[in-house]
């Protein structure tokens, strides 16, 4: 099948759980499928990365779009848009244009739009659109708007309504929608047929996480991880810090803290210069480094939608997971068999200690949480879920 794909971000490098799931299904769909990517870009620099995506595009280009996000002209435009800023500063000069030729000149059997701000790059047509949702984007927004200083609050409250309204009417407009997770698929239910709503969750590539074997660090390490692009994970590692890490400290006293993850704010990187204990390292170049020196993986996670890539890394590497339910909701995990979880601070505290402490609980969460994504998770898997998808809506079954 021929496959037009188009993307907020380029699929490479894998800084982002986006690009990781991105990156992943096309080296598993290419093989069955002609794909051209159309992806956006922040600056010439990403163009390097092209090449890497060849190997598994028919074609690849790349639109740009403002570097920074709050420029003068994005933030007027939104305002005198019914778009909401996160459309507005996801536009690119000429990539409706382009997708316009494209689809006249090509033979497309279906359109794949991650994202809904994705989907303004598409004109009007009759080829068959498949929009994934990676996570519910209106309820992240909506989480941050509630704790925004008051002076800016009525602004965020009325971009919100925005992103709420255009998010539900693509929802409405593409053909099938994707989403990460059966509880995602149940709260889009109430707006959309459950019918026209699948499940594809994120994967892991658990032969290349089980390449690197446990080599933990000799002082007991708790490690958190994420992006600090995404608003949920600043606020986690925030709460992390601020209210679990000192009732861990007064318990074990030579224990470590290590957050990782792209992009960290000045807030964050100042966690790690005002205390000792606490390394910020940002991105690192092989994930599985962290992984496999740490002792546990603690995440609470206490907004937005979809599933986690942490969890599912950690338990590919053998890493024990701690997580608000939250943070493991739609992975089907069974609580005290392959995680640890609480929405209470000081119980997140005591779960990792327990943890630390208790070598048995360690290698059995282990041991279960491999296991459990290797029969679940692995990209081979999620990739056979889509192609199914994508055989339907083309047409060719």
């Amino acid at each position: 099948m021929k496959i037009l794909m188009l993307t907020p971000y380029l699929p490479y490098p894998l800084l982002s759980g986006g690009q990781i799931r991105t990156y992943n299904l096309l080296k598993k769909l290419s093989q069955k499928h002609q794909i051209t990517l159309f992806s956006l870009i922040k600056n010439d620099e990403e163009k390097q990365y092209v090449e890497e995506l060849e190997k598994y595009c028919h074609k690849v280009r790349v639109f740009k779009r403002t570097e920074k996000p709050f420029t003068i002209k994005n933030v007027l435009k939104t305002v005198f848009s019914s778009f909401p800023f996160l459309v507005i500063r996801n536009q690119a000069e000429g990539s409706l244009e382009a997708v316009k030729k494209e689809i006249v000149n090509e033979d497309y059997d279906l359109i794949h739009a991650e994202t809904f701000y994705m989907m303004p790059h598409i004109p009007e047509c009759q080829i068959p659109i498949i929009l994934v949702e990676q996570t519910i984007e209106y309820l992240g927004y909506e989480s941050y708007a509630k704790k925004a200083p008051f002076f800016v609050k009525p602004l965020l409250n009325i971009d919100v309504k925005k992103i709420r309204l255009w998010e539900k009417h693509y929802w409405q407009k593409a053909k099938r929608l994707i989403v990460m997770s059966e509880e995602d698929r149940q709260f889009i239910a109430k707006e959309l047929s459950k019918e026209k709503i699948d499940v594809v969750a994120n994967g892991v590539d658990t032969k290349w996480f089980a390449e690197k074997k446990c080599d933990l660090a000799e002082r007991p390490t708790i490690l958190s991880v994420g992006t600090f692009k995404w608003l949920p994970n600043i606020e986690a590692v925030d709460f992390l810090v601020k209210k679990i890490w000192p009732l861990i400290k007064t318990r074990i006293f030579n224990a470590n803290l290590l957050i990782v993850g792209n992009a960290p704010k000045p807030n964050v990187i100042a966690y790690g210069e005002s205390d000792p204990q606490i390394t910020v390292t940002g991105r690192i170049e092989d994930i599985r480094n962290a992984f496999q020196s740490a002792h546990v993986l603690l995440a609470p996670v206490f907004s937005g939608k979809g599933t986690r890539y942490k969890i599912l890394e950690a338990m590919a590497s053998g890493t024990p997971v701690v997580a608000s339910k939250i943070a493991v909701e739609g992975l089907n995990i069974i609580d005290g068999q392959h995680v640890l979880t609480s929405n209470d601070a000081s119980t997140l505290a005591d779960l990792t200690v327990k943890v630390l402490n208790d070598k048995n609980l360690w290698s059995t969460l282990s041991k279960n949480g491999k296991e459990f994504v290797a029969k679940n998770y692995d990209w081979e898997l999620i990739s056979q879920k889509l192609d199914k998808i994508y055989q339907e809506i083309g047409g060719k079954i």
